[in-house]
């Protein structure tokens, strides 16, 4: 069992031990192709661009800004405002193609 990790047949241990001659198993017979220096590399970071985080920001601010107005008093013309502000945000987000800044 040098090679746990692929998945093979009973058909290529047969293979194996009949190139072997009934000795030991090596993974390198099994699959020639498969190299041990190989590794992972992960991708380049990658946070969004700033008119993403701008437009989140102004939805955030909208959000928090609408629900500050509602415990605090109910303070209509704040609420609508932070309810205009979220909006705009979310028509900048839509604008600016928001949902194509992932990997």
């Amino acid at each position: 069992m040098p090679d746990q990790l692929r998945p093979s047949t009973m058909g290529d241990a047969a293979e194996a031990q009949a190139i072997t001659g009934g000795g030991a198993v090596d993974a390198r017979m099994l699959s020639p192709q498969v190299t041990s220096a190989s590794a992972y590399v992960p991708p380049p970071a990658f946070h969004g661009r700033r008119v993403s985080w701008t437009a989140v920001t102004l939805i955030v601010i909208g959000f928090v800004a609408g629900g500050l107005a509602l415990v605090f008093g109910p303070t209509w013309w704040l609420f609508w405002t932070g309810g205009g502000v979220a909006a705009v945000g979310g028509l900048l987000a839509l604008a600016t193609n928001i949902f194509e800044d992932w990997y």
